[in-house]
């Protein structure tokens, strides 16, 4: 799984990038997933009074919402990117506004200065509003996607490889009388989201360990 982020300021043109960059991928035969930081303080999707709400203020620490066209899980703490990424499978992933990871970087910008504030060196394209009047900052290229997107998603190609995972890829196996239970890896993956949230801060509790949990009835 390769995963990029596209930064900058709002109104810089970030998500018309994002969204120009996932049609050229999907069109070349990708499987593409999204992830959107919401840096707005108060931000929560859930509002005062909806049954999911009232879930969630009983005392429920997971909370679906399971409709005819979506499914919506919610955690009632923020996970780690890390542990997001767990969830997906595809062949890329975009992040919106990730700025603070050592990933690869696309920055859209109005001004120069813009640029500057978050110029790296993982940043390998620049693109967005400024891209209407240079093609080049610093030996980097600037790229407008409503007319040469092709030209920025081969660069994503070049400069975006597969994601190393800070830790051995983590699996769960769940058995009941003796004999397992099969599940698929976004099922796997909740349960072991769901146990190491509940204990990484109990004494004694190591990352690289295994975990082992038994329910005797």
């Amino acid at each position: 799984m390769k995963v990029f982020s596209v930064i900058g300021i709002s109104k810089s043109g970030k998500t018309t990038t994002i969204e120009n960059i996932i049609k050229e991928l999907i069109k070349r035969n990708y499987t593409v997933g999204s992830v959107k930081e919401i840096h707005f303080e108060k931000f929560k999707m859930d509002t005062e009074g909806t049954n999911t709400y009232r879930h969630k203020e009983a005392g429920s620490q997971l909370v679906t919402a399971w409709g005819n066209y979506e499914t919506d899980i919610l955690f009632q703490r923020k996970l780690t990117l890390d542990e997001i990424l767990n969830f997906y499978h595809y062949d890329f992933v975009v992040l919106e506004g990730v700025r603070d990871k050592n990933i690869p970087k696309i920055i859209t910008a109005h001004t120069l200065e813009e640029i500057e504030e978050r110029l790296d060196e993982d940043t390998f394209a620049i693109s967005g509003r400024i891209s209407n009047s240079m093609e080049e900052y610093k030996g980097i290229p600037v790229i407008n996607t409503i007319n040469n997107v092709e030209k920025l998603v081969d660069l994503i190609e070049e400069n975006v490889k597969d994601r190393v995972s800070p830790r051995k890829e983590s699996s769960a196996k769940l058995k009941i009388n003796g004999k397992e239970i099969p599940m698929v890896p976004f099922v796997e993956n909740i349960l072991i989201n769901l146990v190491e949230g509940f204990i990484k801060e109990l004494k004694g509790y190591d990352s690289e360990g295994e975990i082992e949990i038994c329910i005797k009835r």
